[in-house]
C-alpha cells in the first residue's frame, strides 16, 4: 500500500486589500459626520471674552455645550431654550450619559446674572465640571 502525499497548492496566500479599504472608508465617513456635529453646536454667533490666563482644555469630549448670547438667550448647541427647558435637558443628559460636564460659551456682553442662572441650573442638575470659553489675550 502506498501512502498518498497531499499536494500543497502552489497558490500564494496574499494580503486582502479590499476589507482594509472598506474599513478606512467607513472610518473616514464616521469622523466627517462627528466633526460636523461638533462644529454645529458652536455655530451661534458669540463674541467670547478675552482672558490673559485662558487655557485651552485638553479634552472637550462628552461635554454639553451651552451657548449664551449677549441678550441672555440660552442655546443648547444651536437650539434656543428657556431656563425650564435647560434644567430638564441637563437632568436627562446626566441620566443618559453621566457624568455631566458642561462647556459654557457666554458672550462678552452677557450680564453676570444670566451666567449665574446657568451655573445654578447646572449645579441643580448635578454637573461635576463646568468650563467657560474665552480667547487668550
Amino acid at each position: 500500500m502506498g501512502k498518498r502525499k497531499k499536494r500543497r497548492s502552489l497558490e500564494e496566500t496574499g494580503f486582502q486589500l479590499a476589507p482594509m479599504i472598506d474599513m478606512t472608508f467607513l472610518l473616514l465617513i464616521f469622523f466627517m459626520v462627528t466633526t460636523k456635529i461638533t462644529k454645529q453646536k458652536k455655530n451661534i454667533n458669540i463674541d467670547l471674552p478675552i482672558a490673559a490666563t485662558a487655557i485651552a482644555p485638553e479634552d472637550l469630549s462628552n461635554r454639553e455645550i451651552l451657548n449664551l448670547d449677549a441678550k441672555g438667550q440660552i442655546y443648547v448647541g444651536d437650539r434656543p431654550v428657556t431656563m425650564k427647558e435647560l434644567k430638564i435637558h441637563l437632568k436627562k443628559r446626566l441620566i443618559a450619559q453621566p457624568p455631566l460636564r458642561i462647556y459654557v460659551r457666554a458672550d462678552a456682553g452677557t450680564k453676570s446674572v444670566e451666567i449665574k442662572k446657568i451655573m445654578r441650573a447646572a449645579a441643580e442638575a448635578g454637573a461635576l465640571d463646568i468650563i467657560f470659553g474665552s480667547y487668550k489675550k
